[in-house]
């Protein structure tokens, strides 16, 4: 059944990249239309088209290979300046490249669309256009946090007890071998000789009444004790009371996970609760993860040989290595496959990862790196600030920006872009991110 729910997670998860996908197109297709502009194509993918629909003047459809998606506006390039046959009069390497370009953006417009396409529209309106779809991710995302923090609600140290351990063994231990039955000669555990249960909600510990949304308290206290201690439960509706006989092991530092001290231990692991939140802790936590994830972006081309090494040389995967399309569906897989968890967590971690996927789309192509969105934002930028210098200096309008001139950097992206979604497919297949631990 585990293999079964990793491949429903899986999928499930794809699925909601190609939401995400369409969504931030829909950005740009509705308010292109909004502007009259032309869109003959709203595609999800790239390649080979598997299934396609016209609807009016726009094809709708997705292709095979689920790496991004993209709406065609026609006239994205304007002509040349000082052209001649065509062709511009000006030469260097990549001119050919440029003048090959605009003539594939001309076939597009026919005599009737001249005025459709998107390089006549005003400057604001392109900027409109383009920041449309990253926006569209932004508001995804905080949809997303909104159910995840108001609906579900945030996860809190809970009470109820998830598992009690059999045998009592040490934290370092634990940590660097898989305990799957008790030593010979390792005791049984305070919570096991007990008696205490699975499902069970501490209610009291110590004579101190210990309310549901106090797991971190009811944690400190056990460390601090010693000895012989009362405890209460509830235990499907009835009160049990009996003593556990807490003793001193190594355990996890609270502050510090890596760390190890000496304390009270009774050994049970703690359910968490989920408490609805308000507005406020939906826009602090999404501000927190754009920070985050703004950070992230930052920091990749350093993590670029730690990548290839873990794809191709064997070396450890770290867990915060960037993750790709194949990494983040195999996590959804993962969430979905997990034992014994409410099903509060697996929902919060669905929606909290693909809202995370979100922030990132956003922050992504709002870079200013053509073909990405801010490749032309930034030109459209450019122009207003061109065309008002001249207005308030009575020159003339010096006319559109050549943006074609930016396609050079547009296609060493797209081949970096390429032979890094590569190089990260093959690491989250044969060394994925340890989510899990």
């Amino acid at each position: 059944m585990t293999i079964f729910w990793t491949i429903v997670g899986i999928a499930i998860f794809f699925v909601g990249l190609l939401i995400s996908i369409a969504w931030h197109e829909l950005g740009h297709f509705a308010t292109a239309r909004w502007f009259g502009i032309k869109v003959p194509e709203f595609m999800v993918g790239f390649g080979r088209t598997i299934w396609s629909v016209k609807r009016g003047e726009t094809e709708y459809g997705i292709k095979a290979i689920p790496l991004g998606g993209y709406v065609r506006m026609i006239g994205m390039l304007p002509p040349a300046p000082g052209k001649t046959l065509g062709r511009s009069r000006r030469t260097g390497p990549f001119q050919g490249l440029m003048d090959d370009a605009r003539a594939q953006s001309r076939l597009d417009v026919l005599p009737e669309d001249a005025d459709r396409q998107f390089w006549t529209r005003s400057p604001w309106k392109r900027i409109v256009v383009m920041f449309a779809g990253p926006f569209m991710n932004l508001i995804l995302a905080v949809g997303l946090f909104a159910v995840l923090l108001m609906g579900v609600g945030q996860a809190t140290d809970g009470t109820r007890i998830r598992d009690v351990s059999e045998c009592v063994v040490p934290a370092s231990v634990a940590a660097t071998q898989e305990v799957e039955q008790c030593p010979v000669d390792a005791p049984p555990t305070p919570a096991a000789g007990a008696g205490l249960l699975p499902g069970d909600r501490v209610v009291s510990f110590a004579g101190r009444a210990i309310e549901e949304a106090q797991g971190q308290q009811l944690r400190e206290a056990i460390r601090v004790a010693s000895g012989p201690t009362p405890i209460v439960v509830d235990r499907d509706g009835v009160r049990v009371t009996t003593s556990v006989n807490i003793i001193d092991n190594e355990v996890q530092d609270f502050q510090d996970s890596t760390r190890t001290v000496t304390a009270g231990f009774i050994g049970v692991s703690l359910l968490p609760d989920y408490v609805r939140q308000g507005p406020g802790t939906v826009a602090t936590e999404i501000g927190s993860m754009i920070v985050r994830t703004g950070e992230a972006i930052t920091k990749i081309p350093e993590r670029v040989p730690a990548v290839f090494g873990a794809a191709f040389l064997g070396e450890e995967r770290e867990p915060d290595s960037p993750v790709g399309v194949v990494g983040v569906s195999r996590i959804g897989g993962e969430i979905l496959a997990q034992e014994n968890v409410p099903w509060q967590q697996d929902v919060s971690l669905f929606l909290g990862l693909l809202a995370a996927v979100n922030i990132s789309l956003f922050l992504l192509n709002l870079l200013p790196i053509p073909p990405l969105d801010g490749g032309q934002i930034v030109p459209a930028i450019w122009e207003s600030i061109k065309r008002n210098t001249a207005r308030a200096l009575g020159r003339p309008d010096p006319g559109p920006v050549d943006a074609a001139r930016l396609l050079p950097v547009a296609y060493v992206f797209v081949l970096v872009f390429l032979g890094f979604s590569l190089i990260l497919a093959i690491a989250d297949i044969v060394n994925p991110v340890p989510f899990f631990g």
